[in-house]
């Protein structure tokens, strides 16, 4: 199966796992996991610690990379078909990070994990 980690996922799974439901830590705790990660959080983890609206131990660009480095996940550029896609989805949402995590997600064939019960409304596969 594979996963696309929300980015709010990712900083929990990173630095506050107790926060992950029970689902989310088997899936990831699962050999037959592929965990992805996208650009799209990388970007939207950066603007947050930079508009001061995240702490982190380290700046960003340490921090996921250290992190990458520790979990290993795929990791999912972001490109222009993700931004077609995104424009495309019905309007439920706003914020253009989950459009195109959303996007992501149904361009790689993956689960999003979230608790975001808004992005469970898009015709996506989603987990929590």
């Amino acid at each position: 199966m594979k996963v696309l980690l929300d980015t709010c996922t990712f900083i929990w799974m990173c630095a506050e796992p107790d926060r992950l439901s029970d689902e989310v830590r088997r899936l990831l705790d699962t050999e037959q996991t592929e965990i992805l990660f996208s650009d799209v959080s990388a970007l939207e983890i950066t603007l947050k610690w930079t508009a001061g609206k995240l702490k982190l131990p380290d700046p960003p660009r340490r921090w996921i990379e250290d992190q990458l480095r520790i979990w290993f996940p795929l990791q999912t550029p972001l490109g222009r078909q993700e931004m077609y896609r995104a424009s495309e989805l019905p309007l439920h949402h706003a914020d253009p990070f989950d459009r195109l995590l959303i996007a992501t997600a149904l361009n790689h064939d993956a689960t999003i994990l979230t608790p975001d019960t808004v992005i469970h409304s898009y015709p996506v596969a989603c987990a929590w």
